[in-house]
């Protein structure tokens, strides 16, 4: 009996063993709820670098900005804080660790929205100093972009404005590193 009893106890300390174990390895992966920072490069399917915490390889890009702080993104996962592909990608990564996550538009900026395209008339325009063309793009108060995708009326009396997020419609595709869990 005294044998069983042993046995028993033996078997009850190496469960508890392996749980703390298990434990210690689920802390360190990400897991939603944790504040972490992250290096990460931003591509479209195409290739081009979109944005990337790596100032490297920002300068790869057309995106390139010396009046950024190129440094890892710290965000707290699940929080809402960035798209949802991204937050869903990156639980389970451990530090150190890169992945490559592509994200369909659902799970990003989602699809191009054609109610998005909106029309304002010339005269909301009289006070810049410039000629309007298509590709240029304007802020609102809240700093959400407009591009001009083009005219309407022979005199070009209204500007075409695509107020999409300017990645609506796009898979992405982000090579992600994590750097640390706080």
């Amino acid at each position: 009996m005294k044998k069983l009893g042993l046995i028993a106890l033996c078997l009850s300390l190496v469960f508890l063993a392996w749980c703390s174990k298990s434990e210690i390895v689920w802390k360190d992966a990400v897991a939603s709820g944790q504040t972490i920072a992250v290096d990460y490069v931003g591509k479209l399917v195409s290739g081009d670098v979109f944005d990337s915490s790596i100032e490297a390889e920002a300068k790869k890009s057309k995106n390139y900005s010396t009046q950024r702080e190129y440094k890892p993104l710290e965000f707290t996962v699940g929080a809402g804080q960035m798209i949802p592909g991204f937050d869903k990608g990156v639980v389970g990564m451990k530090v150190g660790e890169t992945k490559t996550v592509t994200i369909k538009p659902e799970d990003a900026y989602g699809p191009k929205d054609p109610q998005a395209i909106i029309s304002v008339p010339m005269s909301q325009f009289s006070g810049l100093n410039q000629e309007i063309k298509v590709g240029m793009t304007f802020y609102n108060q809240m700093q959400q972009p407009a591009t001009v995708v083009g005219f309407t009326g022979a005199k070009k009396e209204s500007v075409l404005l695509d107020t999409n997020h300017p990645l609506a419609g796009e898979t992405l595709i982000f090579e992600i590193t994590v750097k640390a869990i706080k």
